[in-house]
């Protein structure tokens, strides 16, 4: 049997679909971490960032991008901290693949220059890790609470939907 190639823009219209996106974790000199509450939506927090503008944008230069737009702040993202696979959602949300970056510790300038620049957003606030889980959607207090532990192992984790598959599987 002769195998049969597709040229490559039919091929690639194939492959499935899915969005992405870059965000940061900022803490406090405390070790509480900035979470962001938006406008739209269920009432939820999150942490600052957003979704790649275009095909050609990074998700660090999102993340880098998005935490300007919002916050007013110029800051240049560390190190990923994890990357976190969300699948489909029954609202045809396509699956979304989430970067978070080291956002460091922001000093009192830093802190005190923090303005809402983005209208999609209603305010911020620093929160411990036991409080981001009260108003954190499951996942992402999941996603949050890696990404501290990352900050403290230096590993970079990889989740799906806030879980370590590799642990689900083995355990």
């Amino acid at each position: 049997m002769t195998q049969v190639w597709l040229p490559p823009s039919e091929y690639y219209a194939t492959l499935p679909k899915q969005a992405a996106s870059g965000g940061v974790l900022f803490r406090d000199t405390e070790g509480r971490v900035l979470l962001v509450e938006p406008n739209y939506g269920s009432e939820t927090w999150e942490i600052p960032g957003g979704g790649l503008d275009n095909d050609s944008e990074s998700p660090w230069k999102a993340a880098r991008r998005e935490v300007n737009e919002e916050l007013g702040l110029d800051v240049v993202p560390g190190r990923l901290l994890v990357v976190d696979w969300v699948p489909p959602q029954p609202d045809g949300r396509p699956a979304l693949e989430n970067h978070v970056f080291d956002g460091g510790v922001l000093d009192e300038a830093q802190m005190a220059s923090l303005r809402l620049v983005d209208p999609e957003l209603k305010r911020w606030k620093f929160c411990t890790r036991a409080e981001s889980g009260g108003i954190l959607k499951p996942h992402l207090a999941r996603r949050v609470t890696e990404c501290l532990d990352a900050l403290n192992t230096g590993r970079t984790p990889y989740l799906e939907n806030g879980f370590d598959p590799v642990a689900l599987e083995t355990s």
